[in-house]
């Protein structure tokens, strides 16, 4: 009797210190939409670098607007350098993962942009 009078004196003032307070305990769950946020703010930025880019700029140049690519390609045809960067510009999955059909590709031979297109149409074989 005299252990559950104790106790009932010494939980209750926690029980009324906590009154009207929230406790979190499942972290935070907004963790998902900052990611998505992020990459939308990521994707407009590309587009908008893409954007000012003009055919015949140079690979460096490109480089410099837009940073690392997300994906690369070097590869030699015909005694032509060919460079292709794929850069995320639009989400098709929201899985996280970047793919190449997210992507807008850049063309460069021999270090001169030739041509952008969708990632995901970008083919080796089709003689760009």
């Amino acid at each position: 009797m005299k252990k559950t009078s104790l106790s009932l004196l010494l939980a209750a003032p926690l029980l009324l210190g906590l009154s009207g307070c929230v406790v979190s305990v499942g972290g935070d769950r907004d963790e998902g939409y900052h990611i998505s946020s992020d990459y939308a703010e990521r994707e407009y930025d590309n587009r908008q670098a893409i954007a000012r880019l003009a055919l015949g700029s140079g690979f460096t140049h490109a480089l410099n607007s837009l940073g690392v690519a997300d994906f690369n390609e070097t590869y030699m045809d015909n005694e032509k350098k060919i460079q292709v960067l794929y850069y995320r510009t639009h989400r098709t999955k929201e899985d996280g993962m970047t793919t190449k059909d997210e992507c807008t590709y850049l063309y460069f031979v021999d270090g001169l942009l030739k041509e952008t297109g969708n990632g995901g149409e970008f083919s080796r074989n089709l003689g760009h």
